[in-house]
Formats: C-alpha cells, structure tokens, sequence
C-alpha cells in the first residue's frame, strides 16, 4: 500500500492578544493554496487538525478552542498606502469547513510583528529604535488596521511590562487601530435602528442592538435571558441548553442582520456574528482567582465565539463593545451608564480591558473613525509545518 510522504510548508506560530495561531507568507504555499478554495481549505484544515471528532487537535497545530483554533496568510500589499493584506481563517474543530467571513482582532495585532519578521516591510518603515506603523489592508472584511510595532535596535520588541487580561505573562504593548469599523457600506447599525426586537423561540421577544464595527454583533442584556454578566466559561458551556438557545439568538439576529437568508444557513457561518450578552458594572471574580471591584469596570461583557463563551473577549468584538458604547441609547451604552463616552472598560471572564471608540453622526447615521485597543504579540515557533501530501490536492 502506498502511503505517500508529508511535505513541509514555513509557517509561524504566533500568540496575538488572547488567542494564538498558525502564519504564513502567502508565497510559501503550495501554489493550488495559493488562491480561495477548496485546495487551501483543504490544507489549512489538516495543518490545524480539523476535523476531529475527539474535539483535541492531537493531530495538528490547532488547540481545540475557538481561541487557537486559527490561520493566518500574509502577503506584500499592492494597495496605495498599505504594506501587507491580511487575511484570517476561523478553524472549525468537528466540522470540515474554514469560516473566512470576518477578522480576528487578537491576531491583528500579530500581524504587523509577523510582517517584519518575515521581511515584508519596507526597511526604510522601520526605525532602529521606536514604533514602526504597519498598515494593513484586512481582506475579509475590505478595512485598514494600523499596527503600531515596537522595535528596539532594528527588532521587533516582543518582551515587556505590559499586562494583557487572559494572558499569563507580560510583553511588550502594541497598539492596533481599527480605521472606520463599521461595515463596508457605512451601515454600523445594519437595520438603522440603535435598537431591534428578535422574536426568537422559546425565548420571545427579546431587545438587542445589532452592529457591525469590528465585527458583526448581536448585544442583548443579561438579565432578559436569565444571567448576571459574571458568569464564567463553565456556567455556560456545560449548558447544552443555554448554548443551544445562544445559538438560536445568534441564528435569528443574523438574519435580521441580512448576514445570511435563512436560519438554516447558520450553521455553516459559525465565526459570525457574535452573540455577548451585558450587564451594568458589578464585583466578581475572574477565571485566574484575581478579584475585580466594580470600580474598576464600566459594564460587563460575556461573548460567544463558535458556540462556546470564550475565555476573555475576541478583539474584533473588543471594537463592536467600544463603538455601541459610544452610542447614547445602545444596550452596551445603557449598562455602561448611558451617555456620551470615547472610552469604556469592560470586565469579561478573565479581567478587564480598556478600548475607546468615538461616534459622531454623519447624514442621518451613526459613524466610527477609529477604535483603538492594546494587545501585545510574540512568535511562540518557526520552521515548518508537515502535512500529508494528499491534504495538497
């Protein structure tokens, strides 16, 4: 029997804000990868172990989480005023498919260290000591985010004091801003109302707000569906109900959305959009044992990713938190207090973090130009990855 052999492709394994993933230069795939399709679906789902029924990626570089369940392709920019294009692939554990509908804010931040590491920043772009700005064009979603890397006599800082809730050990801070987060077409509110009824069953009608800044984003308060807003990843993913019910409200608001036509289409859209559910600013204890006080925080946010409620908070939904914030008379703006504001601190299952986000109205319809955060990034491995030759073609 002929069992072929493995090949192997450069690839980086980078941790960026509270998730981690595998990197690669667009050139150093195999040239039917090289393209959107089949072959590279193909590919990236065996680099990452996908699908495994044992829910482990034992197999592959995956960490069967919706965190680090992820991929990354670079390649050198030919866009006016952009280094590199970035695009991101959300890795489905059981399910033969990669999600390529939206972006990964933690991993952005990864992205412009990665840039230069791998030599696709102009030299004369980055400083011998100082902040290169890295400006990337986000292919999922048609945006620019600038990455502001650290560089110390020519490098990439990676190490530093800076503290990232969800992240056990410090690094250095790199600041990522989101220009204009809303959808392509300027509809940040997609139904043009800061607030929407879902009728979904079992559960009624229930108040959300509907954006699309960051990534798309279903907010609904936590009290309407039975929680505090300090619950932890084992109050709810242990809950076959309760997952299923998010599942309903996330399938139910993106129709409503117009992301997809029908409910059923849900299933094979799983990156997005997020459901978070929040709740006025109140003491809890962090998944680390560390207390947070209620004096620390505006609101409280718990969101889902792939079905699971993540252990800290997605960056993409980070921005989507800042940008309703920002907007007197959103769910997320009234738990924080209501009012106008260009930052909020939120409390998330791991700890807190700060974003800041700054809405204006333009003609009739609410607008973003920036949303800002900070993460931090670090190359946990590089070489190679080895595949089965087959998973090529």
């Amino acid at each position: 029997m002929e069992h072929g052999k493995q090949i192997k492709i450069p690839a980086t394994y980078m941790r960026g804000g509270t998730s981690k993933g595998v990197f690669f230069n667009l050139v150093d795939l195999p040239m039917e990868a090289q393209q959107a399709g089949s072959e590279r679906d193909r590919l990236l789902l065996r680099v990452v172990g996908s699908p495994d029924p044992y829910a482990k990626h034992t197999d592959g570089m995956g960490g069967a989480t919706s965190s680090t369940s992820k991929v990354v392709i670079v390649s050198k920019s030919e866009r006016a005023d952009h280094d590199v294009d970035y695009l991101f692939g959300q890795v489905s554990i059981d399910s033969p498919f990669v999600d390529w509908s939206g972006n990964c804010g933690n991993l952005s931040a990864a992205v412009g260290p990665f840039a230069i590491h791998s030599g696709l920043v102009d030299k004369d772009k980055i400083p011998h000591n100082g902040i290169a700005e890295v400006r990337v064009w986000q292919a999922n979603i048609s945006k620019t985010i600038v990455i502001h890397v650290p560089v110390h006599e020519g490098e990439v800082q990676e190490l530093g004091d800076f503290e990232l809730d969800g992240v056990t050990f410090p690094a250095a801070e790199i600041r990522v801003d989101f220009e204009d987060p809303a959808d392509g077409d300027g509809a940040m509110f997609p139904t043009g109302n800061i607030t929407d009824v879902l009728e979904v069953p079992l559960l009624g009608e229930l108040e959300v707000t509907l954006i699309n800044a960051g990534i798309p984003t279903i907010f609904v308060d936590a009290s309407a569906i039975g929680y505090l807003g300090t619950e932890l990843q084992g109050d709810i993913n242990r809950d076959e109900d309760a997952l299923a019910r998010f599942e309903s409200i996330r399938a139910y608001g993106a129709v409503k959305m117009g992301l997809i036509d029908s409910i059923e289409q849900a299933a094979s859209r799983q990156h997005t959009p997020k459901v978070a559910f929040v709740a006025p600013a109140k003491s809890y204890q962090a998944s680390s044992g560390k207390s947070v006080d209620e004096s620390e925080i505006d609101v409280l946010v718990r969101a889902l990713s792939m079905g699971q409620l993540h252990h800290a908070m997605m960056g993409t939904a980070a921005v989507a938190i800042a940008s309703a914030a920002a907007v007197p008379g959103t769910i997320v703006n009234r738990a924080s207090g209501g009012g106008e504001r260009e930052a909020v601190t939120f409390g998330h299952p791991s700890g807190t973090l700060k974003v800041g986000a700054k809405a204006q109205m333009c003609e009739n319809s609410w607008k973003i130009e920036k949303a800002i955060m900070s993460r931090s990034a670090r190359i946990l491995m590089e070489g190679w990855v080895r595949v089965p030759k087959h998973a090529t073609s």
